[in-house]
């Protein structure tokens, strides 16, 4: 598996991050190439819960993502999967000096594997993964900075 991240720092509280993370009716002005989410079950974001998603035309298909651990103002850890890929999703909200600091990383196996698997990996996939981590934080950034303070208090 090949691993990816991004991270951010936002003028933010840890708890108001993650209830703008959290919230799946959100996601489709965030999340890189998602179009829209079309089922959330057994209490997402907790462990076990599920949520399944839609890309836009001409992208993953649908992602299914199951919540493997949460800690509440802490951060998540799931298992996430397309027709083409296999990861685990880690996303992390660290107080820091009034601030908090958010931390996407994705650990990612491609699932169709040939002999040119892992050159195409190294120039093209990676580099695509990491900038799409990115854009979802750039655009997540937006939103936290529009969102009323509704969290719970660090």
């Amino acid at each position: 598996m090949r691993t990816v991240k991004a991270t951010i720092q936002l003028a933010a509280r840890a708890s108001d991050a993650e209830a703008v993370w959290y919230d799946t009716a959100r996601w489709p002005v965030f999340v890189d190439g998602l179009d829209h989410v079309t089922d959330v079950a057994g209490g997402w974001p907790a462990a076990g819960g599920t949520v399944t998603w839609e890309s836009h035309h001409g992208g993953r298909g649908e992602v299914r993502e199951r919540s493997i651990a949460y800690e509440p103002r802490r951060g998540q850890e799931s298992a996430v999967e397309d027709p083409e890929v296999r990861s685990i999703q880690r996303i992390s909200f660290v107080p820091r000096d009034g601030k908090v600091v958010v931390t996407l990383e994705l650990e990612y196996e491609i699932k169709e594997r040939g002999v040119f698997t892992p050159v195409v990996d190294l120039l093209f996939v990676r580099s695509a993964q990491t900038a799409s981590l990115r854009r979802t934080l750039d655009r997540f950034a937006v939103l936290v900075a529009a969102a009323p303070a509704v969290g719970a208090p660090d």
